[in-house]
């Protein structure tokens, strides 16, 4: 096995001497657009179910814990909805071309944010407030569950040789974008209207514009022609299965729990930096709302550089060595962050959340390129999207069980306990994964088994 195989991967790719300069980087901008609209919808219903939701779909007889705790619970369920959306649309992109599931999946999200901004609260229909609330919640995690591993692929299976890592940045860019964007436009609307106007309907503005945002950029991802990757397998008439989800699963099971391990920490602790924190900084240490959606989003500023950077240094080390960094440094991290936290001091909370941010990209960044790189072309999308969004249900449900833990022990450090056991879980995936694991990228890669070596001519990282 080379060299480069044993820093696990380096992501080279051969490229495609007949795309253009011009073509690429259509591909990286409907890339960013996709996800970013994307994830400013899923967000602005995170940031909302921290700050409105509890008032606005909630009885009054609830306690504030338990209003916040079932608002948090909503959150909880459409992170159980993101798997069902990856095998759904992992099925659709695997047989049909990554491009039709992207589409479908962006359009279902249009839908459903833009109905969350026109729904009535609880003082208008009663339960059917959080029953409709929780149906399109649902509906914003099926499109996220299969929208996040086709912008993967998009980005990955487009990637010049030696480069996939720095393009499957153009994909995690959205994250923090995303969140800078809807925190943004939360902070504006509450800065314009009182605070009546703000519960009223000052909140819904976002969502409305969240709706039409992503039209948009349905528009440009249809634009895009399907990768070349999935073109080259079904020229080549490679065998596509009846059941792409089942097939990963019957092949590769040990794979899938290898990624839900790789990105446990990664999921878990960036919901308690956003959500968990929003929630605890303003309802229990009674910092402003301002001032923490300002923290949160100097957190995604930082979040956004350490993305490019761990990226391209995975193209150069290996995805491995820098996840890594970005684990223990997660684990290091734990304790002192709340410590500044609870202290209450805007430069000193700002930090606090940049610096947990900016580790959470180091690991976040090089996502991408290593979960494509794991698994053949023909079940790619389903490996991808089942790893990554089967982690990302402990992700979702971090602001419950951290609102839960802080109620119970009265202390966060029970909280920075539990990122802690997640990182470690995290560091024992990521020395679990194989290098053989990873090969050729249009017919067989992943076809390596587990441990067994692969030759130097077939072990690199695809030609997709």
């Amino acid at each position: 096995m080379n060299s480069n195989n044993a820093r696990f991967p380096t992501g080279s790719t051969p490229g495609d001497p007949t795309i253009g300069p011009a073509e690429l980087r259509r591909v990286r901008i409907a890339t960013l657009l996709g996800q970013s609209t994307e994830w400013y919808d899923f967000f602005l219903y995170t940031t909302a179910a921290a700050l409105v939701f509890p008032r606005v779909f909630f009885s009054a007889s609830f306690s504030p814990l338990a209003a916040t705790l079932s608002s948090f619970a909503t959150i909880a369920v459409g992170f159980v909805a993101r798997p069902v959306g990856g095998a759904l649309f992992g099925h659709l992109g695997d047989r049909y071309g990554r491009k039709k599931a992207l589409v479908i999946a962006l359009a279902l999200m249009a839908v459903a944010t833009f109905v969350i901004g026109l729904l009535p609260g609880f003082a208008a229909i009663g339960l059917g407030a959080p029953a409709a609330l929780l149906v399109m919640r649902v509906s914003q995690g099926l499109a996220l569950g299969g929208q996040w591993g086709g912008a993967v692929l998009l980005a990955t299976e487009y990637a010049p040789r030696g480069k996939r890592g720095a393009y499957g940045a153009w994909a995690q860019l959205g994250l923090p974008l995303g969140l800078i964007v809807s925190s943004a436009a939360f902070f504006v609307v509450a800065g314009v209207t009182s605070a009546d106007a703000f519960f009223s309907w000052g909140w819904r503005v976002p969502f409305l514009l969240g709706g039409a945002l992503v039209v948009v950029a349905l528009l440009v991802q249809m634009r895009i022609d399907d990768t070349p990757a999935f073109r080259r397998a079904a020229k080549r008439r490679i065998e596509v299965h009846r059941s792409p989800v089942l097939q990963v699963l019957r092949e590769h099971p040990r794979r899938i729990a290898v990624t839900i391990g790789v990105f446990l920490v990664v999921g878990g602790s960036f919901y308690v930096y956003t959500t968990g924190t929003l929630a605890y900084a303003t309802q229990v240490l009674k910092i402003s709302r301002n001032m923490m959606l300002v923290s949160i989003m100097i957190g995604a500023v930082a979040m956004a550089v350490s993305i490019v950077i761990a990226s391209r240094l995975s193209d150069r080390f290996g995805r491995r060595k820098v996840f890594l960094v970005g684990a223990v440094a997660t684990i290091l991290w734990a304790f002192p962050y709340f410590s500044l936290l609870e202290s209450a001091a805007p430069p000193v909370v700002a930090l606090a959340i940049a610096v947990a941010m900016f580790t959470n990209g180091v690991m976040y960044g090089p996502t991408a390129a290593l979960f494509s790189e794991l698994f053949p072309v023909s079940v790619r999308y389903s490996g991808a999207s089942l790893g990554y969004q089967l982690s990302n249900v402990v992700g979702g449900f971090a602001p419950l069980v951290m609102t839960s833990l802080l109620a119970s022990t009265g202390t966060s450090a029970s909280v920075s306990a539990y990122v802690i056991v997640m990182g470690l879980i995290t560091i024992g995936a990521l020395l679990a994964l194989r290098p053989s694991w990873s090969g050729q990228g249009d017919v067989t890669a992943g076809a390596g088994e587990p441990g067994r070596e692969v030759p130097a001519s077939s072990a690199g990282y695809g030609s997709s």
